[in-house]
């Protein structure tokens, strides 16, 4: 899947397929396409790992450079050891500081857990193939919304309620959309590991905390 495939989708989804009178622009497509990606990456981001070195004496470290960073998930310290070891940590802007008893010497590794934005360019793609659908649906309910806002009071060669029913359709997608997005994203799956002590410990219904 490329870009240009995703715009044809789209195009099929809106019944948009006639070449010589296009009711949306290729760039009109492309914007609520990359909506639409923005907001599954949102919900579900694209699952990447990344390298760091300390620096002497200093606990922080800079995520500037973890292009598309949504969201840290786990932070490993020291890195590479069996089994592997998460450190609690802060996260503040670009800087991570990690929540350990001593300062990490300079040049060690910390391996960083995050999820990003996906892209979808005109050669590839990050987004999972079963996802595709869901994505697709997202931009052409963003595309028909679009479309009806515009068209809402104008003279258009449909009847006179065709503004109505992009945006009874449009609504209906996003709303599909939506759906997908919560059945699918991340706060919905069920983990059966936990990469790290949280930094507070979770309370449960016999916890007694005292007076």
């Amino acid at each position: 899947m490329n870009l240009t495939e995703m715009r044809a989708r789209v195009r099929r989804d809106l019944h948009d397929e006639d070449a010589g009178n296009y009711r949306w622009t290729d760039d009109e497509l492309n914007r609520h396409t990359e909506r639409a990606v923005r907001e599954f990456s949102l919900a579900l981001p694209r699952e990447m790992k990344a390298t760091l070195a300390t620096v002497a004496g200093s606990r922080a470290l800079s995520v500037a450079t973890l292009t598309g960073m949504i969201t840290v998930e786990a932070v490993e310290y020291p890195a590479a050891k069996y089994p592997p070891r998460y450190v609690r940590f802060s996260l503040w802007g670009d800087t991570l500081t990690m929540l350990v008893d001593g300062a990490p010497a300079g040049g060690e590794n910390v391996y960083v857990y995050y999820g990003a934005l996906h892209t979808l360019d005109a050669s590839a793609s990050t987004i999972p193939p079963a996802l595709e659908d869901a994505v697709a649906t997202g931009a052409a309910a963003y595309a028909a919304l679009e479309w009806s806002s515009f068209a809402t009071n104008r003279v258009n060669a449909g009847a006179g309620e065709v503004w109505r029913d992009y945006l009874v359709w449009g609504q209906e997608r996003l709303a599909a959309f939506s759906q997908a997005l919560a059945r699918h994203g991340r706060r919905a799956a069920l983990r059966a590991r936990q990469l790290y002590r949280p930094y507070e410990e979770p309370v449960g219904q016999s916890t007694d905390w005292g007076p």
